[in-house]
């Protein structure tokens, strides 16, 4: 179902809304019942109507239904997504229990759409839906690993085999030279920041996969252009796992893992490099092998242990409202298989779904949080591994430089011989980076539909993404990669690094629309609007620091060019949506979207994005109807405007002025 999104203010007039028509009171008989599938599960949001009259409600979590019924009324129509239609005849009774049968076809299933959803046989767009039953299986670190290789046109690459390093995602290839080429990304209605996060390998890696019920990637223009000037890489929209009816049930599950290098670079043995030296080296580089047999690639790398913990509780409270809810909590530690890295990460999430004024308010509360502790290990020592002497020894005996073997100069003032590799042992272990970052997704969202015209809904979005990452370097001063590594202000020549980042990152948003959704029996039709406003506010801070020593000394000429940098944009969009199906097999879809941005210049701020979709569902028509060999057959073609503004600098627009140098002409 689509929505047209209607500006309102940002705090006030949705409360107005809420309410209006609840004091409707009706004379006429109540009656009410409860309804099940074939296997006697209660079934939620079916719909019951009064045939011959307006009538009608909808069953709630618990399958329960209340619906007034006027005099001289017989019959009652029970419809929802997945079910056969099915009529009942009224024999004076006040309850009835009713048990619908399930439909064959996926069709009339609804999937997420921007800003709502829709019946996947009226979609006009490129839209693929992946539910948690058919995500990948094993061990998931990252949630976009779950539809590795499930959606055609979407390339997910893994960055590395880091802990938490994540993957790239492209939707149908890149789209821009100098900008980014990631799709919006959004969760639960919050729109996630992007451009990554301090100390975070991935942005995605802190958000836990066991959460997630499904995937929804709009892949094309045509479907992706409600999301405007965010749009142009496509649009994943994520939807994380809600509190079912019934009573509390307790889901605990426990995985652990192993990784271990599949394949070694192969390269010469100690004694073949002995050998090869031996035979064609001149005296001086004949000396210079060593008695020792390394493995430098076997040192580097050790067995990757993980364990992936996590529990979940959901149900319904009953009580003076009916609540369902669920609280989840996970752990996750997974060891890299080059020595020292490390990632762990601790997650928690909360949703409450309660319904008001007999479930035509719908209240969704959700609320994740990550803390994610990693220890980064110095991929430098793959390469060095592989080119690394062989015949020598991975420690020396001596506590210089560590009490690792390096190449020595006793004529270079450094006494390490220049331009020598470093030991890829010492690499690793001599160098101490470490993260913490704490990231918070929440919003609330309502959803009321009118008394008065329950075809008319009005949504109310408010959310936020907030995260912090913080991340320290140390490596010794005794260490080859920063022995005696330069100046301090004080003239003294100095080794070892003390350095240290932070970044926060603040995005909130309020999105408001209504949406009207209707059947049009007179003339065969279904028509659903949707028209809205939303606005985005993203600032990003960023914590400019020095080049200090071990000692915590400032390396000369280090001065950061700022202190703290706070960029800020926010953009205001109004937006709107038409779909219309005629007999069920002729489709038109428009979108249409205009944002503002404040990354623009004044004069040209405002810019307009919009598609064009139709649809043609051949296996509707009687030649094909009714055919064994073909269950689906849709044309559909479509055409739309979608924009990039991350690769924008918030203040590009202005002139910018800068002392030039002594040379300057």
């Amino acid at each position: 179902m689509r929505k047209i999104k209607f500006l309102l203010s940002k705090c006030c007039c949705v409360f107005l809304i809420l309410f209006v028509g609840s004091n409707v009171a009706y004379a006429q008989t109540p009656v009410t019942g409860k309804v099940t599938d074939a296997n006697g599960a209660a079934l939620p949001a079916i719909t019951v109507t009064v045939k011959g009259t307006n009538n009608a409600t909808a069953t709630n979590t618990e399958g329960l239904f209340s619906v007034v019924v006027p005099a001289g009324a017989k019959v009652l129509v029970f419809s929802g997504v997945g079910f056969a239609t099915q009529e009942l005849a009224l024999s004076g009774q006040a309850s009835y229990d009713v048990s619908l049968q399930g439909t064959t076809s996926s069709l009339n299933e609804v999937v997420v759409v921007g800003y709502g959803t829709a019946r996947k046989k009226d979609l006009t767009g490129a839209n693929t839906t992946v539910s948690s039953k058919d995500f990948q299986k094993g061990a998931i670190n990252t949630p976009e690993q779950l539809i590795l290789g499930k959606v055609a046109g979407v390339n997910i690459t893994s960055n590395g085999g880091a802990p938490g390093s994540g993957s790239t995602i492209r939707i149908r290839g890149g789209a821009s030279l100098a900008a980014s080429n990631d799709p919006l990304i959004i969760i639960d209605g919050v729109q996630l920041a992007g451009g990554g996060i301090a100390g975070a390998a991935n942005g995605l890696s802190l958000i836990n996969p066991n959460d997630i019920e499904t995937f929804t990637i709009l892949k094309d223009a045509s479907a992706a252009a409600i999301y405007g000037s965010r749009a142009s890489n496509g649009v994943i929209i994520i939807t994380t796992k809600k509190g079912k009816s019934g009573k509390p049930r307790v889901n605990f599950n426990s995985q652990f893992s192993l990784g271990k290098l599949s394949k070694k670079i192969d390269v010469l043995s100690p004694d073949e490099f002995r050998a090869y030296v031996n035979a064609n080296g001149n005296p001086t580089q004949i000396a210079q092998l060593g008695t020792a047999s390394t493995d430098w690639q076997e040192e580097i790398y050790q067995t990757a242990l993980g364990n992936d913990v996590n529990v979940s509780v959901g149900g319904t409270a009953t009580g003076i409202i009916r609540l369902p809810y669920r609280v989840s909590m996970g752990y996750l530690s997974q060891a890299g298989i080059l020595k020292t890295g490390d990632l762990k990460r601790f997650s928690g999430s909360v949703n409450l779904s309660p319904t008001f004024l007999d479930d035509h308010l719908k209240v969704d509360l959700n609320l994740k949080g990550t803390n994610s502790r990693t220890r980064f290990a110095n991929e430098g020592a793959i390469g060095t591994a592989v080119g690394f002497d062989p015949t020598k020894p991975v420690y020396s005996g001596s506590n210089r430089f560590g009490g690792f073997w390096e190449w020595l100069d006793p004529n270079s003032s450094t006494g390490l011989k220049g331009l020598a590799p470093t030991n890829p042992v010492g690499l690793l272990l001599g160098r101490n980076d470490r993260s913490a970052v704490n990231r918070s997704i929440g919003n609330v969202q309502l959803d009321y539909k009118f008394h008065f015209l329950p075809a008319l809904r009005a949504n109310f979005n408010v959310g936020y993404d907030i995260a912090k990452g913080t991340g320290d370097i140390i490596v010794d001063d005794s260490m080859r990669a920063a022995y005696k590594r330069g100046l301090d202000v004080n003239g003294a020549t100095k080794g070892g690094i003390r350095n240290s980042y932070q970044q926060k990152i603040q995005t909130s948003l309020m999105e408001a629309y209504l949406n009207y959704a209707t059947d049009v029996k007179s003339i065969d039709s279904r028509l659903d609007l949707t028209a809205g406003y939303g606005y985005y506010d993203n600032l990003r801070v960023e914590y400019s620091y020095a080049d200090y020593f071990l000692d915590g000394t400032k390396r000369q000429d280090s001065d950061p060019n700022f202190a703290v940098d706070s960029p800020r944009n926010r953009t205001i969009s109004f937006y709107g949506r038409l779909n219309y199906a005629y007999k069920g097999k002729y489709l038109i879809t428009v979108n249409a979207r205009r944002d503002g941005s404040s990354r623009l210049n004044p004069d040209n701020r405002w810019l307009n994005y919009h598609s064009e979709a139709l649809a043609w569902r051949i296996s509707e028509e009687p030649f094909l109807k009714n055919s064994k060999t073909i269950s689906d057959l849709k044309l559909r073609i479509g055409y739309g405007i979608t924009g990039q503004q991350d690769g924008i600098s918030n203040y590009s627009y202005l002139a910018r002025y800068e002392l030039s140098n002594a040379s300057a002409m």
